[in-house]
């Protein structure tokens, strides 16, 4: 852009070298309207430049304005994580390389400066990855996802055709040809709808039929190969595979043929009473994983009506605490086996402002101990951030651990620190044990305080959607509820561990998700009387007293 500056330099040159005004002089004149000329057509090629930064400038200054009203609501639309990943590590690097041709110094400086906190390749991928873990869980298709209409979305946004591409290329190098075909289909989908994009249906198709080919699929395969070469007939690789699948599918026609002419032994019929205990049996036979996205997707096994009537809600003092004595606290049952309580309004807003004001400086990726070592270290199946809070360094950290202390009856000192975890969208923890198994006698060796003896959960935020507590083993699932807490003992009285108490997070969907736990361990409860010991206990006191979860906030609004 700066060889005319470049062309004056020389003429300058030649200026000093001829010394003459005759004729030479003349020739410059018209050198210099040449000059003019490629002068007016840099200042256009500079207009033209700064028409598309200025075009840059304005739709990230509306969206920015939109996103920064609600950063929380507005990261919460998966879409919107994903694309943001992909505006900072993909277009501002096309930006950067058009503005670089000007002397923008300053905005260059800056951008390389930004530039060391902007998401890298990886962090794209894994925000591409997490949308691919929501569409599977929760069984969206892939027009819902490009649309943006996902349940209780404040800030709607579609997908591109590019962002389509995209996806299926992270997919297709993953050598996940199901996720590949189905958001190629999609970005073709889009093209065929007449949106305009960067991206041809010819390399659009080249990726699709592969995909379906690799799932076995080749009549598909050669249809799409076909439509290819419709656009391009000189494409030589979908020459070779419309000849290639062709051949196969012929040569499969006739293996089908010379085999219907073998008689094939008739299969049994089902009885109507097999088929019923199949399904009886069902949920018990599912892979864990699977079960795991039913009750992510509320598809959880249901209480019998008799289980169901051992479940209560109640006013609980924790047997005449001094602190609940006046001021009983809501407490109601999520589920029996393994029992699981719920206490209601135990966390205030200002209390989980000041943990949030407190975890946000330190939130780093969060670790699990490892079963061997007892060593911290991050795992691929726990996404999210977390940060530890030490009771000694703000009072009201001290006040909630004395509340839990009071409430479970359970020793405190020995207790983990408060540990705060954001989960974003795609955030999850995979089925896991909150315990130390027989085959890990390391797991908190370094604690010295024994296993996890209870585990208890604060819910910080409501989830638009998503965001469960699941138990895979028994089909249950507790959602998040703002200032609400569930807790359960993860070991039976002889210390040895409940396995029915494996867990996992559900990925958020849409929104934000803020938890914090205290894992309580077994040194120094000795010699306590818990929660567990009491919860069923009908005391005379009236402020004890068992309802029907259908009837607890009536009563408590009649009291």
């Amino acid at each position: 852009p700066h060889w005319w500056l470049e062309s004056l330099g020389l003429i300058s040159w030649r200026l000093i070298c001829l010394g003459s005004p005759g004729g030479q002089m003349t020739d410059l004149l018209y050198t210099e309207k040449d000059l003019v000329t490629s002068l007016k057509d840099y200042i256009r090629a500079e207009e033209s430049k700064l028409e598309r930064v200025k075009w840059w400038a304005d739709k990230l200054d509306s969206l920015s304005a939109v996103a920064t009203q609600d950063p929380e609501g507005f990261l919460g639309h998966p879409v919107n994580a994903f694309k943001l990943m992909k505006r900072l590590n993909t277009e501002w690097a096309d930006l950067e390389s058009l503005v670089l041709s000007d002397t923008t110094d300053g905005f260059i400086s800056n951008l390389t400066i930004q530039r060391q906190h902007f998401p890298t390749e990886e962090d794209q991928t894994g925000a591409a990855k997490a949308l691919l873990r929501l569409q599977d869980t929760y069984k969206l298709d892939a027009n819902t996802i490009s649309t943006g209409n996902l349940p209780g979305v404040k800030h709607k946004s579609q997908m591109t055709v590019e962002d389509c591409y995209e996806l299926g290329k992270i997919a297709y190098s993953d050598v996940d040809y199901y996720h590949t075909e189905l958001w190629m289909a999609q970005a073709l989908k889009q093209l065929d709808e007449g949106e305009e994009s960067t991206i041809d249906k010819v390399t659009v198709l080249d990726y699709l039929s592969y995909a379906i080919y690799q799932q076995g699929e080749m009549e598909r395969a050669l249809e799409y190969t076909k439509r290819l070469l419709e656009l391009d007939p000189e494409h030589q690789r979908a020459k070779g595979n419309v000849k290639y699948f062709e051949f196969q599918l012929e040569k499969q026609r006739k293996a089908e043929e010379e085999e219907s002419k073998k008689q094939p032994e008739r299969p049994k019929r089902e009885t109507p009473e097999k088929r019923k205990k199949k399904t009886k049996k069902s949920f018990s036979l599912v892979p864990e994983k699977k079960k795991y996205e039913m009750l992510c997707r509320g598809e959880g096994i249901k209480l019998t009506p008799a289980r169901q009537s051992r479940l209560f809600c109640r006013y609980y003092d924790n047997n005449r605490n001094p602190m609940y004595v006046l001021a009983p606290v809501k407490l109601q049952d999520e589920w029996d086996r393994p029992h699981i309580v719920r206490y209601l309004d135990i966390i205030s807003d200002v209390e989980i402002e000041k943990i949030k004001q407190l975890a946000k400086p330190r939130l780093r990726r969060a670790t699990i101990s490892n079963p061997i070592t007892g060593v911290l270290e991050t795992a691929s199946y726990r996404i999210s951030k977390s940060a530890w809070l030490t009771a000694y360094e703000d009072p009201m950290i001290e006040k909630i651990n004395q509340r839990i202390e009071d409430l479970t009856g359970l020793e405190m000192d020995t207790a983990e620190e408060l540990q705060v975890a954001n989960y974003g969208v795609g955030g999850q923890y995979e089925p896991h044990f909150d315990f130390g198994r027989k085959d890990e006698p390391d797991a908190f060796k370094e604690l010295g305080t024994g296993n996890r003896i209870a585990t208890w959960l604060f819910y910080m935020s409501d989830v638009t959607a998503g965001g469960a507590t699941v138990f895979p083993d028994v089909g249950a699932a507790v959602w998040p509820q703002k200032g609400s807490a569930v807790f359960w003992y993860n070991l039976f009285a002889s210390g040895e561990g409940d396995y029915s108490t494996r867990h996992a997070a559900c990925p958020v969907l849409v929104g934000n998700k803020w938890v914090s736990n205290k894992w309580i361990h077994e040194r120094g409860q000795e010699w306590r009387i818990t929660m567990m010991d009491n919860v069923f206990l009908k005391l005379s006191n009236g402020f004890e007293k068992q309802l029907s979860c259908v009837h607890f906030h009536e009563f408590y609004f009649a009291r």
